[in-house]
């Protein structure tokens, strides 16, 4: 934690009071830090307890009334090597996961380049409710990091799960995240994430329901890790975090067959986790088509470039393919056939039978099976759990 610039968001919570311990902690082990305070906060615990535990000002508002002086949201997200809101109340969290910015501290947070984490601290029943489950969900795909909430009693009287998590707690979550293994440190690695769409007409397409955090959660843990990523993105509605991530942007499996086939002449690992079309339409309609009198209408389709298999052909000795299938039936034979033939180092496969594994999810169930024969089966996991998994067998391969 030496020389990290830690950005401290407090929300109005009774668990505020944890933040002048939490200061010290970080401090204490060479941090820098910053608060940002919400209006209520400051009803909870006093600024000038924070400014004095982090030697920093205590922003609130966007600007001093007296002078004019102006605090920059930007400034702050730029500034900060990691951005720690806690307490996370349920009304802030419900903010951030639905782009509200109506204060300072949710401002930063929209304009943070760092990795975020989230401390959330309310009643038991609050935690529970599933719209407070779905918000977190959707931070959790952004790429943010839930600091889960202890259990224990309440400031309502009631005995669960809600408690803020105690401050070293917090500081070592954090700690563990900055000193994590930089074994991917100089390496190049492309990666294809989300859904591709072929258009049919000006408004339709043919698409899947891929949604990309696979693909996003490996380029966070990759990058975390040292590498520099390049992510070419089918349409998604996820985003990358991390600095050292480069997305490029493309809607249909040509034009993600054109990025992947100029990236893999510098990538030094290259994982395929993008649910291409197989198929396109042979012509696309200028204009939009319109129903027929028939109700029918034929679409002719044609083959798409099979990207895996064109890399696998051009693939340099030393450089790593790791490949995905998503698969229905007959799921080992199909895995392994399609390892061998597009040239892969290993892939990973997911069944549709899994319950809570594949598309949608914020979970994955997977096995790994090796070009040399050999197979590994890990349990339902969230997905970024399962990125870690996935990094860790390529490192397993790098070292041999």
């Amino acid at each position: 934690m030496n020389g990290k610039n830690i950005l401290l968001g407090v929300t109005g919570g009774i668990a505020a009071y944890k933040c002048a311990p939490l200061i010290r902690e970080f401090v204490k082990r060479g941090a820098e830090v910053k608060v940002v305070m919400t209006p209520l906060a400051k009803q909870f615990i006093t600024p000038l307890t924070l400014a004095t535990l982090s030697k920093n000002p205590i922003l609130v508002d966007f600007f001093n009334p007296e002078n004019g002086e102006w605090n920059s949201h930007v400034s702050l997200g730029m500034w900060a090597d990691a951005y720690l809101i806690a307490p996370a109340t349920a009304n802030s969290i419900g903010k951030m996961a639905n782009g509200v910015a109506d204060n300072l501290l949710l401002t930063s947070y929209l304009s943070a380049k760092c990795p975020v984490f989230l401390a959330p601290a309310m009643d038991l029943d609050m935690y529970k409710h599933p719209a407070v489950q779905k918000n977190l969900e959707t931070l959790r795909s952004f790429g943010n990091h839930i600091i889960e909430p202890g259990t224990g009693f309440l400031a309502s009287g009631l005995e669960g799960k809600g408690r803020m998590a105690e401050p070293a707690d917090i500081v070592k979550a954090i700690e563990e995240f900055f000193s994590a293994e930089q074994d991917l440190k100089g390496r190049r690695v492309m990666i294809t994430a989300g859904p591709t769409h072929e258009k049919i007409d000006p408004v339709r397409f043919i698409g899947n329901y891929s949604s990309g955090k696979m693909g996003y959660a490996l380029a966070e843990e990759c990058a975390r890790r040292g590498a520099m990523v390049r992510l070419i993105s089918g349409p998604v509605s996820v985003k990358a975090q991390h600095s050292s991530i480069e997305v490029i942007s493309v809607e249909s499996a040509q034009q993600m067959y054109d990025a992947a086939m100029e990236e893999t002449k510098t990538a030094d690992i290259q994982i395929l986790c993008a649910a291409v079309a197989d198929y396109r339409p042979e012509s696309m309609a200028d204009e939009k088509i319109k129903r027929e009198k028939t109700g029918e209408m034929t679409i002719r389709l044609v083959p798409n470039p099979d990207i895996a298999a064109s890399l696998g052909k051009v693939k340099r000795e030393g450089q790593i393919s790791v490949g995905f299938a998503l698969e229905t039936n007959d799921e080992e034979t199909n895995a392994r056939g399609k390892c061998e033939r597009k040239n892969l180092d290993f892939i990973v496969m997911n069944s549709l039978k899994d319950e809570g594994a594949g598309f949608r999810h914020d979970t994955n169930k997977i096995t790994i099976f090796d070009a040399d024969g050999s197979k590994i089966e890990y349990g339902l996991k969230q997905k970024i759990e399962v990125a870690k998994d996935i990094v860790d067998h390529i490192v397993s391969i790098i070292k041999k």
